[in-house]
């Protein structure tokens, strides 16, 4: 039976995954997406897998993708009707992946 492995991570570790991946023997689709709290750019791969290599192709998921904390600036209203917005900055975690898992029930390459 196979797995198909629905990865979404950020743009900054995709290239890396998807190297990573490879020279593991998997197989990876890359597509670019937008979306979280950011809105910033991120990467969604595929990757069809056999069962038995299911946990490995996770740890290299997990090995790459690393949360870590970015400082963004974000905008808060100041007083009065003028819509005077004054930027400060604060801090997020960003990276790590989202991971879903799905069975197969049927592959075909055509």
């Amino acid at each position: 039976m196979m797995k198909l492995i629905i990865a979404i991570v950020q743009d900054e570790d995709a290239g890396r995954l998807v190297s990573a991946l490879m020279d593991k023997g998997f197989g990876v689709t890359k597509l670019a997406t937008t979306g979280g709290f950011l809105r910033a750019g991120n990467t969604t791969l595929i990757s069809g897998v056999q069962d038995e290599k299911l946990e490995e192709a996770l740890s290299v998921i997990e090995k790459i993708c690393k949360s870590r904390e970015q400082i963004t600036a974000s905008t808060t209203p100041m007083g009065g009707a003028g819509g005077v917005y004054v930027p400060y900055p604060i801090r997020v975690t960003v990276g790590g992946a989202t991971v879903f898992v799905l069975e197969v029930s049927q592959f075909l390459k055509v």
